[in-house]
């Protein structure tokens, strides 16, 4: 689990920060203003050369996207997008941000699903630097399966879609690799 944290992107603004308490705040290379990460949510960084694959950052974005969106709708989570918004909402509240770099090609960083969570340190900010925006999670919506289900499904999605396959480890933390397919 991801240990208490704001994070705050390159770009990000300090009039979307409030009384943080003890939250660490970090500074990112990422895009984006601040958002926070916590126990309860689940967090994937895909590391991909995007040049090797040739797709663009419109594409990988969405890509992203309409994965997660598609995971929350198998289970019956109408997750929507939001124009000029990156991530994904319902009933207008964020379920999901997104926050990239891109590096020679390369992409750093990477999204962030709210699945059952203490949402309250996201009162202490501006999430996304969206003014007004609240937040929810999976658990407010439908009964949310277990960590491992949701990441081996986002996953497994990710490299299909990316032409992929997935080969799932588990060790104390579960990781999984997409190598490139033969």
């Amino acid at each position: 689990m991801h240990p208490a944290t704001f994070t705050q992107g390159q770009a990000g603004d300090a009039c979307h920060l409030g009384d943080l308490g003890n939250i660490p705040l970090v500074q990112t290379d990422r895009g984006g203003q601040v958002t926070y990460h916590g126990e309860g949510q689940l967090i994937f960084y895909p590391l991909i050369d995007l040049n090797r694959k040739k797709i663009g950052v419109k594409a990988f974005v969405q890509h992203l996207e309409s994965i997660s969106q598609q995971l929350f709708s198998d289970y019956d989570i109408d997750a929507q997008l939001k124009e000029g918004a990156p991530g994904l909402y319902v009933q207008g509240q964020k379920i999901a941000s997104l926050g990239l770099k891109i590096k020679r090609g390369c992409s750093y960083h990477g999204l962030a699903l709210n699945v059952s969570m203490d949402l309250t340190p996201f009162t202490r900010i501006t999430p996304c630097g969206l003014a007004g925006m609240t937040v929810t999670q999976w658990a407010a919506h439908a009964s949310a399966p277990d960590y491992q289900t949701i990441a081996s499904a986002w996953t497994q999605a990710f490299c299909e879609a990316l032409g992929y396959h997935a080969t799932i480890t588990h060790s104390q933390e579960a990781s999984w690799h997409c190598p490139t397919s033969p």
